[in-house]
């Protein structure tokens, strides 16, 4: 009887074939991982972090053993500045959020000084929280070469809050002259979230239909629409738990959100 040797598993064509690389990766088997594999999230932080939009995180996970994310923030001239005040709030006060990179399209200056009385684009951001920000980073709408244009630049998710029609036409059929759009353009193109809180009523078919388009491209269209079954204290804290939905929505629940209990 003739015995026959087991051979090992194939590599992949692919693999590196320089011995350097080689020594740094060892061999691939199958069923084993290689050694430069990205070593597994914590259970109890993968747990915690695949809850249901809204729900609490139990008060035993740490937000500090998360990798911290890179957001990009944009305002236009849509009504509803109230809700970009608390968002920018909430991802302020947020220790597993490093970087903001805001930006702010000239109409959305028009309707912030009308809306929350704030004047000029000069300390906009510290006249939108009240304070200086270390972590929050004003860019020009007109400088479509900033770091956010590229997507070489790790941005994690971008928020446009509120979103104007005529932001989401530009998104939604690829017209990127300013920075805003081409940001958008870029979540798109590299598969990243892009949440679209669209503030206008009532909807013409234009507008449905680009929904649909930005919708299709990969955006998620999440309309300015707060809640009143937490019976809200006023409009800061109605405005408030819609910011902590979208954070929600794009895998950053607050502890402070209201969650509904039946």
């Amino acid at each position: 009887m003739v015995a026959i040797r087991e051979q090992p598993a194939a590599e992949p064509e692919n693999f590196a074939t320089d011995p350097a690389a080689r020594q740094l990766c060892g061999p691939l088997h199958a069923g084993r991982r290689s050694s430069y594999a990205q070593k597994p999230i914590p259970r109890k932080i993968r747990k915690a972090y695949s809850r249901p939009p809204g729900e609490r995180l139990p008060k035993s996970v740490s937000t500090e053993s998360v990798s911290t994310k890179n957001l990009t923030v944009a305002t236009t001239g849509a009504s509803g500045a109230l809700f970009l005040r608390e968002f920018l709030r909430a991802v302020e006060q947020d220790s597993r959020i490093a970087t903001i990179n805001f930006i702010a399209s000239d109409s959305a200056l028009r309707v912030m000084a009308e809306e929350l009385e704030l004047k000029g684009r000069n300390n906009l951001v510290q006249q939108l929280l009240g304070k200086a920000s270390k972590k929050i980073h004003l860019q020009s709408n007109a400088d479509i070469g900033a770091n956010i244009a590229s997507g070489s630049y790790p941005s994690d998710a971008m928020v446009v809050l509120p979103c104007s029609v005529g932001t989401l036409a530009r998104i939604a059929n690829g017209v990127a002259a300013q920075l805003i759009e081409r940001a958008a353009d870029v979540c798109l193109k590299e598969k990243r979230p892009l949440v679209l809180c669209v503030r206008e009523t009532p909807l013409s078919k234009i507008h449905i239909r680009n929904m649909y388009r930005a919708a299709d491209a990969g955006a998620t269209i999440y309309p300015v629409i707060p809640t009143f079954y937490n019976h809200p204290d006023g409009f800061d804290e109605m405005a408030r738990q819609f910011a902590y939905r979208v954070l929600a929505h794009i895998g950053l629940p607050n502890p402070n959100a209201y969650t509904w209990k039946g």
